[in-house]
């Protein structure tokens, strides 16, 4: 089986919550790190585990990221790191699976699954030091799951008048993920 490694610059997750009942809030985390274990030819037998470092929220607001980071939201200071790992695929189509793995948010884990898209592989350039050290092989994955907040015991939510909610409950979250290839 084929072993890749994300590439952290070229890697993010988001996140996007119901806010004030009537927009979106999107929140950002690049530098994510992972591997997979994956060949095209066999996609069932794939592995991926994700390492998320919570303190790098980002979401545009300062104020904002630093509401998220404290214990209403992530607790960043007692629980440093969202993981995913999970080996459970299911083929969808030949570029589209279901994977299911533990999900670990707040230090609470759940059974969770990802709907992820293999985007293709190609050989490309690899520059170290400015100079061009390839061809690299690089692929690119795209994942989106839905979850519920409370389920990773975060419930901080004030009701607004006629029993709106600040936060809703319910978050999208995607991973857009470039693997290189190890030898």
């Amino acid at each position: 089986m084929a072993k890749w490694t994300f590439e952290p610059g070229h890697t993010a997750a988001e996140f996007c919550a119901k806010h004030m009942m009537v927009t979106w809030v999107r929140g950002h985390f690049k530098n994510i790190h992972g591997t997979i274990e994956f060949q095209p030819e066999s996609p069932a037998d794939s592995s991926v585990e994700i390492e998320i470092n919570a303190a790098e929220l980002w979401s545009g607001d300062a104020d904002r990221d630093d509401h998220l980071r404290n214990s209403d939201f992530l607790d960043v200071e007692n629980h440093p790191k969202i993981t995913f790992k999970g080996n459970d695929v299911q083929l969808v189509s030949s570029n589209a699976f279901k994977v299911t793995g533990d999900l670990t948010i707040r230090g609470v884990t759940r059974k969770t699954t990802l709907d992820v898209k293999y985007l293709g592989q190609w050989p490309t350039p690899f520059w170290e030091d400015g100079v061009d050290k390839g061809p690299m092989i690089r692929a690119g994955f795209y994942a989106e799951t839905t979850i519920n907040r409370h389920d990773f015991g975060i419930s901080w939510n004030p009701t607004m008048d006629k029993g709106g909610l600040v936060v809703g409950n319910d978050i999208l979250i995607t991973i857009d993920v470039e693997a290189l290839l190890l030898e």
